[in-house]
């Protein structure tokens, strides 16, 4: 749609957030008792294993043992549990940003760009992370609940993202001129694809491998130094 305003999606996890909001979340439901210790022990001993860079699988082992204990634990929370849990991580992590994804932030709304969060972690995150950054809305994992506890199941964001953005896009009659989208890993392809200025930021080998083909800007940002890598003939300069 043209005529409206342009607009810029940032993926969560690793790349406004410098943690996985998933792990931290579960950390603070271990520690009440609500996930089992040695179901989480297992969970850091495959962390671990991706810190240690053990195989070229090894985020996706552990993330997916995440995940599992973390919807596993759940079917029949307490709504209000979870909730507690996002508070306190938001209080913990909402500051701990990239540098780069932040001044992008203040850049884009200052030039009145709509600015959408589109992430895999839950809602209940998500829309505190979006409201404090001051965010135009958001798309994340739904978890329905029925007499405020949790029924097990779940409206999963990933592998959806390009389709929640589209539907972003149509309820805020944004433009798709000037429009831009930042992820972080190979599950922000498809929605990278969607947009004018596809950011590669920190990416994974599959996402590195993918914007080399098509020429995407890369930004890589090491401790206090951010790097932006443009293309140029078949190959990247640092801009």
């Amino acid at each position: 749609m043209n005529g409206g305003r342009p607009f810029a999606a940032f993926d969560i996890d690793g790349t406004i957030i410098r943690w996985q909001l998933y792990h931290a979340i579960a950390g603070v439901l271990a520690k009440q008792g609500q996930i089992d210790g040695r179901e989480f022990d297992r969970v850091k001993a495959a962390r671990m294993s991706w810190k240690q860079r053990s195989g070229e699988e090894s985020f996706r082992d552990y993330e997916h043992q995440l995940i599992g204990v973390f919807d596993k634990a759940l079917k029949g929370l307490r709504k209000e549990d979870l909730t507690a849990a996002a508070e306190t991580v938001f209080n913990e992590y909402k500051e701990q940003v990239y540098i780069f994804a932040r001044n992008l932030i203040q850049e884009l709304k200052s030039k009145n760009y709509l600015l959408f969060a589109i992430s895999g972690s839950p809602a209940v995150i998500v829309q505190k992370l979006a409201d404090y950054y001051g965010f135009d809305d958001f798309a994340a994992t739904i978890y329905p609940a029925n007499n405020g506890r949790f029924i097990g199941t779940k409206d999963l964001s990933i592998g959806k993202k390009p389709e929640l953005l589209r539907q972003l896009v149509s309820k805020h009659s944004a433009s798709y001129d000037g429009s831009i989208v930042v992820g972080d890993s190979e599950g922000d392809i498809s929605m990278l694809e969607l947009v004018e200025q596809p950011i590669a930021f920190n990416p994974s080998k599959q996402l590195f491998s993918h914007a080399r083909e098509r020429g995407w800007k890369i930004v890589i940002e090491r401790k206090n130094m951010v790097y932006e890598l443009e293309p140029s003939n078949g190959s990247y300069v640092l801009a």
